[in-house]
């Protein structure tokens, strides 16, 4: 699966379960570690985890599983999945982590696209 389907099916699953502040970021010419970072903040553990959840489903029904996911127990979860890396922070671990700054020399995606074309198909 290419890098942008997982971004449009990831990034709609996370919109469709209320997630805040989801970007998108090109990191590929920056480094190795993934092409994309996704990044959004849930609410609440629980929000956290059902945001995990839906992700990992919405991919699985595309046949694609994450090679990797740390953080289950934490207010940080990176779901690795090559080429692209979804990160699902609490609101205290996005603002004290801060990958949009960190990664800001990288190129913002803009979702807005993807969510009207979800729409849309």
């Amino acid at each position: 699966m290419e890098s942008l389907e997982i971004i449009k099916i990831a990034a709609n699953a996370l919109n469709e379960k209320k997630a805040r502040e989801i970007s998108a970021i090109k990191i590929g010419d920056l480094t190795v570690l993934a092409e994309y970072f996704l990044l959004c903040t849930a609410t609440s553990s629980t929000q956290l985890r059902a945001l995990c959840d839906e992700v990992e489903d919405k991919l699985e029904q595309g046949g694609l599983k994450p090679h990797h996911i740390e953080g289950k127990a934490t207010g940080w979860v990176a779901l690795d999945y090559g080429s692209v890396i979804v990160h699902i922070f609490g609101r205290q671990e996005r603002e004290f982590y801060n990958l949009d700054k960190m990664w800001s020399d990288g190129e913002i995606v803009d979702l807005d696209e993807i969510f009207v074309n979800e729409k849309e198909g």
